[in-house]
């Protein structure tokens, strides 16, 4: 005697994260257009709050003025490709250690999840916080991670190949300390979900992680 057949399972949200440089944002560009979805790299939110912090002269000492910026963030500056410098990014990863400004950025991307934009029939969304805080209740979830040299490496080829001078040592130590700060802050700090995939790309090139987590998916809705 046979059961009933498994109900298929809808899935509108796909929560990816992981630390910096571990292929988590490449992945969720080729999920959401595989699938049709519209994509949030959450990152872009805390660069965008810390350029317009940056623009009003601070440096993320002061919690309100950071906070501020993140208020006034839209999504058209999301897509400016100033948002990538390395002095954008070390403040970003600062300002985002503030309860204030993670608040201010978790309505955005929770309306993202909600209603993504274009009537896409999903959201794909990458950070840092979104299996464990923004989008808890997301049907499949990731939690894409390498080791340290290789995301180093990874980082040091897209500096170079913007034409930035940069040595290995120094950015090993700067992807460490970011590390640290992004597990270590008592605001909704890096960590995996319970219920999350956990995808290591060290050995896996752009293809086959993007296989991995396309099985995931498919054997959920199937």
């Amino acid at each position: 005697m046979t059961g009933a057949p498994k109900a298929r399972r809808t899935v509108r949200v796909i929560a990816i994260d992981g630390p910096a440089a571990s292929g988590k944002g490449t992945l969720a560009a080729r999920l959401a257009a595989h699938y049709g979805y519209a994509r949030l790299d959450s990152g872009r939110l805390y660069r965008a709050a810390a350029r317009r912090l940056l623009a009003a002269g601070g440096d993320g000492s002061d919690a309100g003025a950071a906070a501020r910026a993140a208020a006034e963030v839209t999504a058209e500056e999301l897509s400016d490709p100033a948002l990538g410098s390395d002095e954008i990014a070390r403040l970003a990863s600062k300002i985002a250690a503030c309860p204030a400004v993670r608040a201010e950025l978790l309505a955005f991307q929770r309306r993202f999840a909600e209603a993504p934009p274009g009537g896409a029939p999903g959201a794909v969304i990458d950070g840092r916080d979104i299996g464990t805080v923004v989008c808890p209740g997301a049907e499949v979830k990731f939690f894409v991670t390498a080791s340290l040299e290789a995301r180093a490496e990874r980082r040091l080829k897209e500096l170079r190949e913007k034409g930035l001078d940069s040595i290995k040592a120094r950015v090993l130590r700067d992807m460490r300390e970011r590390d640290d700060r992004d597990r270590s802050r008592s605001a909704a700090p890096l960590t995996q979900a319970e219920d999350a995939h956990l995808l290591d790309t060290t050995g896996l090139n752009a293809d086959e992680a993007f296989e991995a987590a396309r099985a995931v998916i498919d054997g959920v809705s199937a």
